[in-house]
């Protein structure tokens, strides 16, 4: 008998074989009604407050202990167990009798059905705010913490949908891949899996039918998940997989093509912590410093020196190199407390990232300040990019206050517009960076959670890969770099295309970035120029993919 395949969205290369193992069961939530005596109402609001206390500290232990996009998502979610308007909408509950624990699932029920209104990434958030209900209702019965098994053997993690809290702390000796049902290319998910460097397939159907045990092979390259393969075929994918990691991890930069054309390699970072473990990598310098993370769990803006020890761990890891620090790229999903109501219809196109100035230009003013100050105290060459540029406008205006600071000014590419008006952008700019992950949401109108449409999330939609082509070569006209710092960039196949072309530089998790400079040292340039014409030409991301593949590996 054949074995059955699925397929579903790739997102992250490689091979993994092993038996299919589940998360553990959700707490069961006791239904208990408004009838909980007055007199004891007080001292359940006070056993639920603990139970979120021990939740979220747990939770921010774990984000200390992770790297990269795993604390981050981490830290945003422990910011949620504490969010003020769901402990309240809790505690009313609790005063009007409910028990802690239907209070607690009263109130997502309520922030849930809201985030799912709102859609994009507030929909996302969905799936984490379920997490932290069930985190905290075990802690009030005294029960297990949910979450992944540790498999006994190597395995295989299937699931419907996977909360941060787990897949961030997942061991890549033992969960060797990862499909879910649900989950986009730029999920939560997909992300922390690129990281961690686990194959992963998303937006796989038909997954609930595959028992526990069950041997199981995920492609994450080509998005196949094979049930029940014949062992001696399995044997020879995984051999396959194997050889390419090998070449993959002798590889030590710098970024280049087989005949010697510069495509840098980059690393994402959030943190001195993490620069330091990219510092580690081949990458040759850091493409994006996501500086939100310094806000997001405080209550009050941290002053410009506070800000500026912060920058200093970064730059200092990456001393000599060229550094890229996005401004705060808060809003949306990444609410400052300090910065205003985030009360919107819809959040996902309301004010975010470079929009928070407009209201509070301070906040800017004291970031490129700190910036500033971290710069004059380091050897790293200094650049500073605004996200959710949208006008010619707002880049004119941000360059003019970063040059103010003797600084390098450069914008994020993540809406159509920019892409459109890179040109003119480009007058007033230093550089350009794209990011996909964004780029392709609001391109393709597509929630990045949704399993439905995962398909037009896949950077390898012809008509984002247009927008990006056109944005390089809008770049190349002037003699000024055009990078890409979303997700797409840590997809080995589809960097060659961007190479192809015209991106001068490729910035991602330091998990990905032999990966990808491997894959570039393997083919010429001439190579990468036509499999991007190829792909451009492509009516869909599966004959993108297919039409690259054969060029780059014909």
């Amino acid at each position: 008998m054949p074995a059955a395949a699925l397929v579903g969205t790739p997102v992250v290369p490689g091979v993994g074989y092993g038996p299919v193992i589940r998360p553990g069961a959700r707490p069961a939530i006791p239904v208990r009604g408004a009838d909980l005596p007055e007199a004891d109402r007080l001292a359940e609001k006070q056993r639920f407050l603990r139970a979120v206390e021990v939740v979220s500290a747990r939770l921010l232990a774990r984000a200390d202990a992770a790297a990269g996009a795993g604390a981050e998502v981490l830290r945003a979610t422990a910011t949620l167990a504490t969010d003020r308007g769901w402990l309240g909408a809790a505690g009313t509950l609790v005063d009007a009798g409910a028990g802690a624990e239907a209070a607690a699932a009263a109130a997502t029920e309520q922030f849930a059905a809201v985030f799912t209104k709102l859609g994009g990434l507030m929909a996302e958030r969905v799936t984490d705010l379920l997490d932290v209900r069930d985190r905290v209702v075990a802690e009030l019965l005294g029960a297990p913490e949910p979450g992944i098994p540790t498999p006994a053997v190597p395995s295989i993690l299937l699931a419907r949908d996977l909360a941060p809290a787990d897949t961030a702390i997942l061991d890549p000796t033992l969960v060797l891949g990862i499909a879910t049902t649900l989950g986009g290319p730029t999920s939560h998910t997909a992300i922390i899996a690129r990281q961690l460097g686990i194959a992963c397939v998303v937006g796989v159907a038909a997954l609930d039918e595959v028992g526990v045990g069950t041997p199981v092979l995920v492609d994450g390259g080509n998005g196949r998940v094979t049930i029940e393969p014949a062992p001696d075929q399995a044997a020879a994918e995984v051999a396959r997989a194997a050889e390419v990691r090998r070449r993959t991890e002798s590889w030590t930069g710098p970024g280049r093509t087989r005949d010697g054309h510069p495509v840098a390699v980059l690393a994402n970072v959030q943190d001195g912590a993490g620069a330091r473990s990219a510092a580690a990598s081949a990458a040759e310098g850091v493409g994006l410093f996501r500086t939100e993370l310094a806000f997001l769990d405080r209550d009050t803006e941290p002053a410009v020196e506070d800000q500026a020890a912060i920058y200093r761990e970064v730059l200092d890891a990456f001393a000599g190199c060229k550094v890229v620090i996005r401004t705060l790229d808060a809003g949306s999903d990444k609410p400052l407390k300090f910065a205003g109501p985030t009360d919107e219809p819809n959040p996902a196109l309301g004010v975010r990232g470079y929009r928070i100035a407009a209201e509070n230009p301070g906040i800017l003013d004291r970031q490129l300040d700190a910036i500033a100050v971290a710069a004059r105290q380091c050897t790293a060459s200094v650049l500073v990019m605004a996200p959710m540029i949208a006008t010619v406008a707002e880049a004119a205006e941000f360059a003019a206050a970063v040059r103010d600071r003797d600084l390098v000014p450069g914008v994020m590419v993540e809406v159509p517009a920019a892409a459109l008006l890179a040109d003119r952008m480009l007058e007033h700019v230093d550089f350009l960076s794209l990011g996909t992950n964004d780029l392709t949401q609001y391109t393709m109108a597509a929630d990045r959670l949704s399993a439905p449409l995962a398909a037009l999330s896949d950077p390898w939609q012809p008509a984002v890969l247009a927008l990006v082509a056109r944005t390089a070569a809008d770049g190349a006209r002037v003699g000024k770099p055009v990078g890409v710092c979303g997700e797409a960039a840590a997809d080995p196949l589809l960097a060659c295309v961007l190479a192809g072309f015209g991106i001068t530089s490729l910035s991602m998790a330091a998990s990905a970035v032999a990966a990808t400079g491997s894959a570039l040292s393997e083919v010429d340039l001439a190579r990468c120029r036509d499999a991007a014409e190829a792909a451009l030409g492509a009516t869909d991301p599966q004959s993108a993919r297919a039409r690259a593949t054969e060029i780059l590996r014909g």
